[in-house]
């Protein structure tokens, strides 16, 4: 088990509320619910009775559970007070347990415990994030995926076929004035088709999880007053831009988050892109720019009343990003609502004002996204998850090429490489800084 010290913190959002949780792990659990409780607690048992200050004055009355170690979350000695959740109850009650040579915990350290103390790999820890941030049941449902262990088990599935291959590739190495060539049997290269395989379709469903847990970012842009801060308001459904017949009433970036069948899509509001010798509106123009530039994708809006669309009012630099064209105002206009690709781009003719056609945005966001409607079976997965498969494959490859060439060598340290990449997924192999990456982005008191 992992040596550590004794931790505590509220695992329950501070301030007035019905329940305050104050979580406790580490070698002092059992001895602080004594000074506290003034008397033992039997494992597991839900004990209502009075906490205690180092004076004996009276703090509280709640339920305390004791969960002895190693069968506990972090793996440690665990005591949960709960109490009341007034701001003055909790704070008296984390002051006594502190003063007990206790300190507070740093974010997500009890769960950076239980993975330290093998209760759970790093996938598993970063799922219990990933479903206490989740905002649909989509999302919800991949991450109790992950958290189950389903991803862990096809990822330590290959890792151990890996280790296996190796040293079944340096076995003829070491074996080389044998009779008989292994790396002539096409074993190896059978089974590194086979893991091939495997790994590209753990990497689309890694993709998808990726999609509904980061979603895609949206920049709605356009010239003055063709609608913009309609369609988002028309997307969000509700009235999160201010909407006048005065152009440039948009000055700054307006971020707003929907959800399309479960996958967050971050949309951006922009102001109006034209000509203009305002400072201010200069500014707003300079910001917008910036947003178009970082978002996935771009809806550029224009009235219906126009000619076409004017794609040169957006930066050079986003000539090649992918667009959907948004023909507004269609209620001024004999236009009906549908699709059609135009330059190249897919064209939606819509009524911002009155919602007609903003379904078939919504879809259309949908199938660029590339998520898949049924997302049965898929798990969250994380940027690092898909570059670490993407290494692994990269290696699998080039083993592949140096077994055409018999470099058993060459092959062998492939593998070890592709092996060092899986193993990161799961923490086999890694690194503090990254534990302190993935941890340091949790809540206290998890």
């Amino acid at each position: 088990m992992h040596k550590s010290d004794t931790i505590c913190a509220l695992a329950t959002a501070y301030g007035q509320s019905g329940i305050g949780v104050i979580r406790v792990t580490g070698p002092l659990a059992k001895s602080i619910s004594k000074k506290i409780l003034h008397q033992d607690l039997e494992s597991r048992y839900a004990y209502y009775g009075n906490f205690f200050d180092d004076d004996n004055n009276l703090i509280d009355k709640g339920v305390a559970i004791s969960f002895p170690g190693p069968n506990s979350y972090t793996g440690e000695d665990v005591v949960e007070f709960q109490g009341h959740g007034g701001i003055s109850v909790i704070r008296k009650l984390l002051e006594t347990i502190i003063s007990l040579d206790v300190r507070l915990a740093e974010p997500g350290e009890f769960t950076k415990r239980a993975f330290l103390n093998g209760k759970m790999d790093l996938v598993q820890a970063e799922a219990v994030q990933d479903l206490i941030q989740s905002n649909s049941e989509e999302s919800a449902l991949s991450a109790v995926r992950s958290l189950t262990g389903e991803f862990s088990e096809k990822v330590n599935q290959i890792l151990s076929e890996l280790i296996s291959l190796r040293v079944f590739v340096e076995a003829t190495i070491d074996f080389s004035d044998e009779e008989i060539d292994f790396l002539e049997s096409h074993e190896v290269s059978s089974k590194l088709h086979s893991l091939q395989e495997r790994l590209l379709n753990i990497l689309e469903s890694a993709n998808q999880g990726a999609i509904l847990r980061d979603g895609i970012h949206v920049a709605i842009a356009g010239k003055p007053n063709a609608g913009k801060s309609s369609l988002l308001n028309s997307l969000t459904k509700q009235s999160s831009a201010i909407v006048t017949d005065i152009a440039g009433t948009t000055r700054d970036a307006l971020k707003e988050t929907i959800h399309i069948d479960g996958m967050p899509i971050h949309i951006i509001d922009t102001a109006g892109l034209h000509n203009s010798d305002n400072i201010i509106e200069q500014e707003g123009i300079r910001r917008a720019h910036t947003e178009i530039n970082n978002a996935d994708v771009v809806l550029l809006v224009y009235d219906a009343c126009d000619k076409s669309v004017d794609l040169s009012i957006l930066p050079e630099s986003v000539k090649d990003k992918p667009k959907i064209v948004i023909k507004n105002k269609i209620d001024l206009t004999d236009f009906g609502t549908g699709i059609q690709n135009i330059q190249k781009n897919p064209e939606i003719a819509i009524s911002a004002k009155n919602g007609d056609g903003i379904d078939i945005v919504r879809k259309a966001l949908s199938d660029f996204a590339g998520l898949n409607s049924n997302t049965e079976g898929v798990f969250l997965a994380r940027k690092r998850h898909i570059i670490a498969i993407d290494e692994t494959l990269s290696f699998i490859n080039s083993a592949l090429s140096q077994l055409e060439v018999g470099a058993s060598e060459l092959v062998a340290e492939d593998l070890r490489q592709a092996g060092i990449h899986l193993g990161q997924i799961t923490g086999e192999f890694s690194s503090d800084d990254l534990l302190g990456e993935i941890f340091s982005s949790f809540c206290i008191g998890k």
